[in-house]
């Protein structure tokens, strides 16, 4: 078994910015193959419907049914699962759907309009999307907490029906991820995966209905397939590697920030862990904490190869070159492990969720802080934002004129739709002037 290995840079370097960017970037390679795949995949389903959807169940996840109908997950097969699983796992997802409910009830947006003096009202609506469809990754792997931070939003948003894909391979079936989707208040379920899965969403069949939205984690395959169908309809993201970022100034235990960058990189080995600190005796204590404790992790294996491939240590100058560093990263999970974190967070312009003080650990923020754990990936935080209410709504413009205001903002719209040369634009506002 090979020692610990991981990266290690100074800001004081001449080339740290190269460094890091190196370091930092990803580039999700899409093999040819899988697009190529992928495409036949959404072809065959958008002309074939319920047929295709059929065939490729049968084919990929070994699971073969006379009609699409046999698919949908019937309401005693999730009774059965609230019944299987223990009362303290049933207690866990009604306390963090509560969080969840009450952290995003608070992101509701509100219609809104003003009156100008002449009685012209503008405004706008806000509305929700009919229909979302949520992918959750199936078989073995229990995601319960991707249930309920994907469905909750478009609950509290107002979305009428949610539709649930979960891939059964052999038509195995996890009771936790079931339960999930009946605390958070999923529709219908249908035991659909891959790229079939997210075609029948997109598309509809016969059986499956059409979404407007699609959300939720998958593999290439399926992250390939959203990226297609978008504009079709909206998706969430096409996310990268799991990323956390811990700004550390000494004050925490080093056995808790090593876990804590731990805890990311036991996703794959493709997630990344970076500490920043100013303090270099500190970043060797937390460094020797990792070698000590890595042993006696489940994924060791995996955390030793993220961590030797894209886990960094950094050491700066001040807390404030600290901040510079991790708005240059963007991170999807930002630590302020310090002493004093509300003194940094000004200086913080872009991560997915921010973690406030030694006590908050980014993991209480993939199951039941509160906030949505669906973050930007790979720098994205720059211009996007975690998974919210608001990515299951859409807003309607409300424009009505008085006949003085249609006067005016006609005269207006005449003069710059003849300077673009478009008559029909301008007879049809100069209709609206009065004499």
């Amino acid at each position: 078994m090979s020692e610990l290995s991981i990266n290690r840079l100074n800001t004081a370097d001449p080339d740290f910015e190269v460094a890091l960017r190196r370091h930092t970037e990803w580039e999700e390679g899409v093999d040819t193959s899988v697009r190529q795949t992928v495409a036949e995949i959404l072809k065959r389903v958008r002309q074939e419907g319920d047929a295709a959807v059929l065939e490729y169940t049968a084919k990929l996840d070994s699971l073969s049914v006379a009609s699409v109908n046999e698919l949908e997950v019937p309401r005693e097969r999730i009774d059965a699962a609230m019944h299987a699983i223990t009362d303290e796992q049933f207690q866990a997802l009604e306390a963090a759907a509560d969080r969840i409910r009450r952290y995003h009830r608070e992101q509701l947006p509100q219609d809104w309009s003003y009156e100008e003096a002449d009685g012209t009202r503008l405004g706008q609506r806000v509305l929700p999307v009919d229909r979302a469809g949520l992918y959750v990754p199936g078989g073995k792997a229990a995601y319960p907490s991707s249930v309920l931070m994907n469905a909750i939003p478009a609950k509290v948003a107002g979305v009428e029906e949610i539709v649930m894909v979960v891939p059964a391979p052999g038509g195995e079936l996890n009771d936790l991820v079931l339960a999930a989707a009946r605390v958070a208040g999923i529709d219908r379920i249908y035991t659909l995966g891959g790229a079939q899965a997210v075609a029948a969403l997109a598309y509809g069949t016969e059986t499956v209905p059409a979404v407007d939205k699609i959300v939720g984690p998958g593999n290439i395959y399926v992250a390939e397939a959203k990226r297609e169908v978008f504009g079709r309809v909206g998706i969430d993201m096409v996310a990268g590697p799991s990323e956390i970022l811990v700004v550390a100034d000494g004050h925490t235990d080093p056995d808790w920030v090593a876990m804590d960058l731990f805890s990311q990189a036991e996703h794959d080995e493709q997630a990344q862990a970076i500490l920043v600190s100013p303090d270099a005796d500190y970043i060797a204590r937390v460094e020797a904490s990792m070698a000590r404790m890595l042993p006696e992790m489940e994924r060791a294996e995996i955390i030793r190869q993220s961590l030797a491939d894209r886990g960094i240590l950094i050491q700066c100058a001040s807390l404030e070159e600290a901040a510079r560093v991790s708005n240059l990263v963007a991170p999807e999970h930002l630590e302020l492990s310090l002493a004093d974190p509300d003194a940094l967070l000004p200086q913080i312009r872009h991560a997915g969720a921010i973690f406030m003080g030694s006590w908050a650990a980014e993991v209480m923020g993939d199951y039941c802080a509160g906030p949505n754990h669906v973050l930007p990936t790979s720098g994205t935080a720059r211009f996007s934002s975690p998974l919210g209410v608001y990515d299951f709504q859409k807003r309607s413009s409300v424009v009505h004129f008085s006949a003085a205001g249609a006067d005016r903002a006609a005269r207006c719209a005449s003069v710059l739709a003849r300077g673009e040369g478009l008559t029909a634009h301008a007879r049809s506002a100069e209709y609206r002037i009065r004499d």
